[in-house]
């Protein structure tokens, strides 16, 4: 079974710790990220969670801190209830936040690993870049 992965980046003038904080605090979180209730403390080996309602539908995605470097980079786990699969091991994906500051602007690197498919690949990255797109518009409009 072959796997896809993806690495996408969306550059925003603020810097990295405002990213930071706009990628773990939920209130900020639920501004942009299709309304959902992130749930984390942050620490390696917690369990991060999304929930919300989709489309009428009730969701509870779920996933486990990985690897984390607080203000700069942040790895997890995830699957997702609205998925169609079953939760088990096989099942999650990996997702890695990195963020990289120059002088006036930080770089948001988001990769994703584990894919099943091309097309989900795809979704994902499109996904990705409304979502970020959206939070950079918060950012540099200082909303949050």
């Amino acid at each position: 079974m072959t796997n896809y992965s993806l690495k996408t980046a969306i550059e925003i003038k603020a810097p990295a710790a405002k990213i930071w904080q706009a990628l773990t605090d939920p209130t900020i979180v639920k501004q942009y990220f299709f309304g959902t209730d992130l749930k984390s403390d942050w620490q390696l080996g917690s369990p991060i969670t999304w929930e919300g309602e989709w489309e009428g539908k009730r969701y509870m995605d779920t996933g486990t801190i990985l690897d984390i470097e607080p203000g700069f980079r942040v790895k997890y786990n995830y699957w997702s209830s609205m998925s169609g699969t079953e939760d088990i091991p096989e099942n999650y994906i990996d997702i890695t936040y990195e963020l990289k500051e120059t002088i006036g602007k930080t770089t948001l690197y988001i990769t994703q690993e584990k894919i099943k498919t091309e097309e989900a690949k795809q979704h994902s990255e499109q996904n990705w870049q409304w979502v970020f797109g959206k939070m950079k518009e918060l950012i540099e409009a200082d909303i949050v």
